[in-house]
């Protein structure tokens, strides 16, 4: 087969296995299982299979025109260069470990077979934007995703906060859609096409009449997809939802969508200096907002949903300065990790019997109980964090030289002012994010008081993809030297001024927060039980 037909398959599986699963469900549901999970896992394999096909080199554009419109046609085009078959990568194998996942985790819900065909559907949707080479079929494929979280996110109906989360994440992510799609209708009439590269080509050209305009109401809808400042607040609250599903939206679906985007056009951003400076001052809010926001929180699926918010701050951040190849060197890494923080996650609840941290600290021996969870949250956890050598270090190092590289005036594809924007915010961040990455693996993993009760050895279904995706946290980062043809040719190396600053900053967080506990831990050893400060009235 050829590397286009076998793309065509990749985004196809999994919509085939949704509809099977939905048609089967009831009927026969010893097929629903084996419905999730193989399409997947078979559009994973393709996805490699085009990967290396592909291997970073020239992209590779198919297209045919779908229908004729009287005016700018669409066309079923696929572009799949560098970027885009390293996502699909992700995406695939993310969704696959999810599926896998969750045949455990949902083995006795009732609604298991609609849960696992939205997730195929979802994972098609996204595969779509990955692949596609036209507008408005990506743009099919973004509005399925918003209605596969509504009804995922809202998958526990019966609870009034699964109901008003997913309303909620609807909501506020078509209210940046509306604008979103003016955005595209005003690019369309400016360079005549839908198609990506003819936009590009034209944008090259000089052909874009209003690019302050079009790069404005175009982040709108990247701001709602992407849970950045101002339309962020959607996402913290789909933690109502069951776990799997958080990590496939955090990690490889959905809030990915939009940095991908914003990516994949950058040339049309980038047109507009002012553009890059509303991206820039996103970006840093988020950074900075969402990682004090991390440190209140006690839910643990709560300060990582606020900690995806801001790393995809650190993705904007790269595209406010010009740099889509650490933006997407970043959602990669970002995707294995950010997989495994969520998915260990659920294992961590299910054997606390708990989402508080605060229940978790008076509780001993948990870290014992689940040694798979602790082990590769660990991992994930320091990832987060950017310490070397896991792959979130070499990630954010890239975003940080980037920004070095504005601010200093060596680039000139952004303002100065944007640089110094990232780079400062995003040394503040990493602070913030060592620090509430210590938090919850002290307060998680080293409870004083009782033995956590014991539920049971955890199923190898969940245990096994915590190993599995372990694997590129660790290892992903390392191959930053020999990637750079799939990232435009870029240089994603650290420099050593960036490494040195951001891991002492780093280090300083996750110090302080450590002595915090510490200081903490000690005064309610000598609190006498039951003691109470007196207090007049």
């Amino acid at each position: 087969m050829t590397t286009t037909t076998l793309a065509a398959l990749v985004p196809l599986l999994p919509f085939l296995g949704a509809v099977a699963g939905l048609a089967v469900g009831r009927t026969a549901p010893g097929f629903v299982r084996p419905l999730a999970i193989l399409p997947t896992l078979t559009a994973a394999v393709l996805a490699v299979i085009v990967a290396v096909r592909q291997g970073g080199g020239r992209a590779i554009d198919a297209a045919t025109q779908l229908t004729p419109t009287g005016s700018v046609p669409i066309d079923l085009a696929l572009h799949l260069d560098g970027f885009a078959v390293l996502v699909a990568v992700l995406v695939t194998v993310v969704a696959t470990c999810v599926q896998l996942y969750s045949t455990a985790y949902l083995r006795d819900d009732a609604r298991y077979p609609s849960y696992a065909a939205l997730v195929s559907l979802f994972t098609s949707a996204m595969l779509l934007v990955v692949y596609s080479g036209d507008l408005m079929v990506l743009l099919v494929g973004w509005e399925i995703m918003g209605i596969c979280s509504y009804f995922l996110v809202g998958h526990y109906w019966e609870t009034p906060e699964a109901r008003a989360a997913s309303l909620k994440a609807f909501l506020v992510t078509k209210l940046g859609d509306v604008p979103f799609l003016i955005g595209l209708f005003a690019l369309a009439a400016d360079t005549g096409s839908f198609r990506i590269t003819k936009i590009l080509a034209a944008v090259g050209n000089g052909g874009l009449d209003h690019p302050t305009v079009i790069a404005l109401l175009l982040l709108a809808g990247v701001a709602g997809k992407s849970a950045q400042f101002p339309l962020h607040t959607w996402l913290p609250d789909a933690m109502a939802g069951p776990t799997p599903v958080s990590a496939l939206i955090h990690a490889a679906t959905m809030v990915a969508a939009g940095i991908y985007f914003v990516a994949r056009l950058l040339p049309v951003f980038a047109a507009s200096g002012a553009a890059l400076v509303v991206l820039a001052v996103m970006a840093a809010v988020t950074m900075i907002g969402s990682g004090l926001a991390a440190l209140a929180q006690d839910d643990i699926k709560r300060v990582l949903a606020y900690s995806t918010i801001g790393q995809l701050g650190y993705m904007s951040g790269a595209l406010a300065v010009g740099d889509r190849g650490a933006a997407v060197f970043h959602l990669i890494s970002h995707g294995a990790f950010k997989a495994v923080l969520f998915l260990a996650a659920g294992v961590v609840i299910h054997a606390a019997g708990t989402n508080s941290l605060a229940a978790m600290s008076r509780m001993g021996g948990l870290a014992r109980r689940i040694p798979d969870a602790f082990w590769t949250m660990t991992v994930a956890l320091l990832a987060l964090a950017a310490i070397p050598p896991f792959a979130g270090f070499f990630s954010k190092e890239a975003v940080l030289v980037a920004a070095e590289h504005t601010a200093l005036g060596d680039r000139s594809v952004a303002p100065a002012a944007a640089g110094w924007t990232i780079l400062v915010a995003g040394l503040l961040a990493a602070v913030l994010t060592a620090a509430y990455a210590v938090r919850l693996w002290l307060l998680a993993f080293r409870g004083r008081g009782a033995e956590v009760p014991d539920h049971g050895k955890q199923p190898a279904a969940m245990t096994s993809v915590l190993w599995i995706l372990a694997v590129p946290t660790l290892a992903f980062g390392l191959t930053v030297g020999m990637i750079g043809d799939w990232f435009d040719g870029h240089d994603l190396t650290p420099s050593l001024t960036t490494a040195v600053l951001s891991t002492g900053v780093t280090l300083v967080g996750g110090l302080v927060t450590f002595g915090a506990w510490r200081h903490t831990a000690a005064l309610a050893a000598r609190t006498p039980i039951g003691a109470v400060a007196a207090h007049p009235g």
